[in-house]
């Protein structure tokens, strides 16, 4: 309203002076020059009009102008709720395992427990034998993939080769929402059986029952939470899981048959000298009796017999 009024306004102020601004001219010009001023006329009525229009325009741009910018943090956008899962794998010597696991714990310990956690660590073996090694993180999902980075620098340095590294997420959006709502639910039941118990409306029976409904209901919203608590605490802290094992590493695939030949040349050889034992266990016993009998056979096996006198 305000913007229109002050338009109407403006034609009504310029439109005058457009008017007696035509009627000094046609004092000073013929009555031959009747037509032009009438185009003139209309043509400052136009112009007229075209201003009042721009200060409209003009007085709304200024309008718009003053108001406020909406703030993005009041938009609701429904980003979804995501745990990942980070797994690790790498292979180096065997005595080299637990030196790259403890500066990889190192380096959790480091970046504080707000951001990192130590959920679980082993070795099983001995230098010489296949060693392999696990260790198990609770990292902030915020800064586990640079996390992850500082993890690969640690074990590159080590000399170790990266067998594998994969990046699971699954989404609990929905899961969460149930349980809200079942948690909200749940809420609203035990607060109307605490008003049944608290205004003692009904028989004696009806009380006894909703004082075992209570207790129910409490621990099923107990339940409740300690699934929200975990399922928001999967999404906040992502799980590592990092796996060392022993194995030769191969920079050349031709080179690749001659190092597993190498490598299989012990085994060989272990194998032919277990054998080689077994067969001494079982044939000395054997062999041991055989000479025994045919000693005994040479010495008495002959019998000497004397001669019968004659009568």
């Amino acid at each position: 309203m305000r913007q229109r009024f002050s338009s109407k306004l403006f034609i009504g102020a310029i439109v005058p002076l457009v008017l007696l601004a035509g009627c000094s001219q046609a004092d000073d010009q013929s009555a031959n020059d009747a037509a032009p001023m009438s185009e003139s006329y209309e043509s400052a009525a136009i112009e007229a009009e075209a201003a009042a229009d721009s200060v409209a325009l003009f007085e709304t741009n200024d309008d718009s102008a003053s108001s406020p910018i909406p703030n993005l943090s009041d938009v609701a956008i429904n980003l979804p709720k995501l745990a990942y899962v980070y797994d690790f794998s790498w292979r180096l010597a065997g005595d080299d395992i637990g030196k790259l696991q403890r500066r990889h714990a190192d380096l959790c310990d480091q970046q504080g427990p707000a951001s990192c956690q130590i959920m679980g660590m082993s070795k099983n073996g001995e230098v010489g034998d296949e060693v392999t090694g696990e260790l198990q993180l609770a990292v902030a999902t915020r800064h586990a993939r640079a996390f992850g980075a500082l993890l690969e620098k640690e074990a590159t340095e080590t000399g170790a080769e990266q067998i594998s590294a994969n990046i699971q997420a699954e989404e609990m959006s929905k899961a969460i929402v149930d349980t809200e709502a079942r948690l909200e639910a749940r809420i609203a039941l035990r607060d109307r059986l605490q008003e049944v118990l608290r205004t003692r409306k009904g028989s004696v029976g009806e009380l006894v029952k909703a004082e075992r409904g209570v207790a129910q209901v409490n621990e099923e919203i107990d339940q409740a939470r300690g699934w929200l608590n975990e399922m928001k605490g999967r999404i906040a802290y992502s799980r590592v899981n990092i796996r060392y094992e022993t194995g030769a590493i191969v920079s050349n695939d031709f080179l690749a048959p001659i190092q597993a030949a190498i490598g299989s040349v012990g085994s060989i050889l272990g194998f032919i000298i277990a054998g080689l034992m077994l067969l001494a266990v079982i044939l000395l016993p054997i062999g041991g009796i055989a000479w025994a009998g045919r000693a005994a056979k040479r010495r008495f096996g002959k019998v000497s017999v004397a001669p019968l006198a004659d009568g």
